[in-house]
């Protein structure tokens, strides 16, 4: 089985999630598009909110009906990516610089559920870069400190090459390339510290199920 085909069959396994009448949130990424468009072919009734402008947008255009959080605070079930899973559902994501709105859209969901192929799943989490999201004018204030903790920060740039990334709330993000998070806890603690950092890519203790497409198939872990 191909990465891209543990994808998809980990996104068709997602849609078995959803119920009629459901509140439902999107999440933003490669896997995210796949459920997405899964979901989409089921024609569902239900409500959705994205996690990005991208995932908003491709809802609309597959007729799903897309709304906000002032509009629907409350959501039944989150579908979303990451980057890694490690220990007790622990996660990293953002690589897709989403981490942000979908903090805040994982947080307003009752069930938040991964879906990832197996080459996502780690022992130790930090062998992916950690995305920290960041005020534009605090980055000169945040580097600096991100480097005294032993993070090994670097700004991401624009995937075209020409200036930074930004994300949809028109902040910059900063990749650490921590190595290993033996402490996710005290990392996450010690990032949300510094002035001027919106949010981090750890997601510590939010979601509740993952499901995991590898040589065998979609299996389903549990937090």
């Amino acid at each position: 089985m191909t990465q891209d085909e543990a994808k998809a069959a980990v996104a068709r396994r997602a849609v078995e999630f959803v119920e009629d009448g459901m509140r439902v949130g999107l999440g933003t990424g490669t896997t995210a598009t796949m459920f997405i468009r899964a979901l989409a072919e089921r024609k569902p009734k239900i409500r959705c909110v994205a996690s990005s402008d991208a995932s908003f947008n491709l809802g609309a255009e597959l007729g799903l009906d897309m709304m906000t959080l002032n509009e629907l605070p409350e959501i039944d079930v989150y579908i979303d990516g990451a980057d890694e899973v490690g220990p007790g559902l622990a996660l990293i994501k953002g690589g897709g610089g989403a981490l942000l709105r979908e903090k805040i859209v994982a947080s307003a969901a009752k069930r938040f559920v991964v879906v990832v192929d197996s080459s996502k799943v780690v022992e130790c989490l930090g062998k992916f870069p950690l995305p920290i999201e960041v005020i534009k004018m605090a980055l000169p204030l945040v580097l600096p400190k991100l480097e005294a903790l032993g993070l090994e920060p670097k700004q991401r740039r624009a995937k075209s090459g020409d200036g930074p990334y930004l994300t949809d709330e028109g902040n910059f993000i900063v990749d650490c390339f921590v190595g290993k998070i033996a402490d996710p806890v005290m990392v996450a603690a010690e990032v949300r510290a510094i002035v001027g950092v919106v949010e981090h890519g750890l997601f510590l203790g939010m979601a509740q199920v993952a499901l995991v497409a590898g040589e065998d198939g979609v299996t389903e872990w549990l937090g």
